[in-house]
């Protein structure tokens, strides 16, 4: 399954961190890009630096608009699932969405355009409360993968965290480039 995020908007200061943070849980969680407008380069330089110290290949891709990303992605054969509070809850949609091929995950930071609801496969609702659009991405990521994508290997990294009961266990090969 390849599955890719949209991030639309962003608010000037505040979401500097939120957007960095939507971007690590997705390439964490089993993304493999995320596409959002430049507002700020040095959120994909973070990127570039966990891709080279923790491995994996994530790509962030700047866009000057959503709504022709998400068209496209259309075409070429996505489902597009657009996470609101407002949608469908989660535990309803959970299994469709782990038979699809092809996600492309949009999230939102302000007030989306009502025109994503008309254009999304799926608008899913991560529980019926405020709560953030990091934890609602993580949620629904781990729901498609059903926890399998924390077994994914990310290749080339300087540092692995080998699981540990206790303490810290970190296997550092300083070697790579």
């Amino acid at each position: 399954m390849v599955i890719e995020v949209v991030r639309i908007g962003q608010r000037l200061v505040r979401d500097d961190r939120v957007t960095t943070h939507v971007a690590l849980v997705a390439r964490a969680f089993g993304a493999s890009k995320i596409f959002m407008t430049e507002v700020n380069p040095e959120i994909k330089e973070t990127i570039e630096k966990i891709n080279k110290t923790w491995g994996g290949d994530f790509v962030i891709e700047f866009i000057d608009s959503w709504k022709h990303v998400v068209k496209k992605k259309k075409v070429e054969g996505f489902k597009i699932v657009h996470l609101t509070m407002y949608g469908e809850d989660i535990n309803d949609a959970q299994k469709d969405l782990s038979k699809e091929k092809n996600l492309v995950v949009v999230v939102g930071a302000e007030k989306v355009p009502r025109e994503i609801y008309e254009l999304a496969d799926y608008n899913v609702g991560v529980g019926s409360q405020p709560h953030s659009e990091i934890s609602a991405l993580a949620i629904l990521l781990d729901r498609v993968h059903k926890g399998m994508q924390f077994n994914r290997d990310f290749p080339g990294g300087k540092r692995k965290i080998i699981p540990a009961k206790k303490g810290k266990n970190v296997l550092v090969n300083e070697t790579r480039d």
